[in-house]
């Protein structure tokens, strides 16, 4: 099988802590990044760290479908909630060690007509396909999470 690989490009331009973003392609995406005034922004935008979090949420679910398909099982409303913990006193004070999140925490509840083998393996193959799942569990933090299924109630 030969490898394929999809390049995903940004830009960034700004002053101070605060940054536009600019997602490249055909449908070209902008977003704005700032920082907690403790962190010397002005809180204008999400910090990038938030965005991590959302980036993990958002590919969780998108890589849940996927696995869905293959699994032939439908999921419904999703309802996440993540939480990093940080010590931002390497970032802030160059104290030593990490500055990475210490433990992330995912709690999820998704509506499915999976039954309970059937959604432990979509939660375990999302988390092993997901990229940005893999970026946090990889970087060595304390990473959690906790999926529970909803009855998926019936459409028509």
């Amino acid at each position: 099988m030969v490898k394929q690989v999809v390049p995903f490009v940004v830009d960034g331009t700004g002053t101070g802590v605060a940054q536009q973003v600019t997602v490249a392609g055909d449908n070209a995406h902008v977003f704005q990044a700032d920082t907690y005034p403790a962190f010397g922004g002005a809180d204008a935008a999400p910090s990038p760290l938030a965005y991590s979090l959302g980036a993990l949420t958002a590919c969780q679910q998108i890589t849940a479908q996927i696995v869905a398909k293959d699994l032939g099982v439908t999921l419904g409303e999703f309802t996440f909630s993540a939480q990093g913990e940080l010590d931002p006193s390497v970032m802030v004070a160059g104290v030593e060690g990490n500055s990475n999140f210490d433990a992330v925490t995912v709690t999820v509840s998704v509506t499915t007509d999976a039954d309970d083998a059937t959604f432990d393996k979509l939660v375990s193959e999302l988390e092993r396909r997901c990229p940005v799942t893999q970026l946090f569990k990889r970087s060595g933090l304390d990473f959690t999470s906790t999926w529970t299924a909803k009855e998926l109630e019936p459409t028509g």
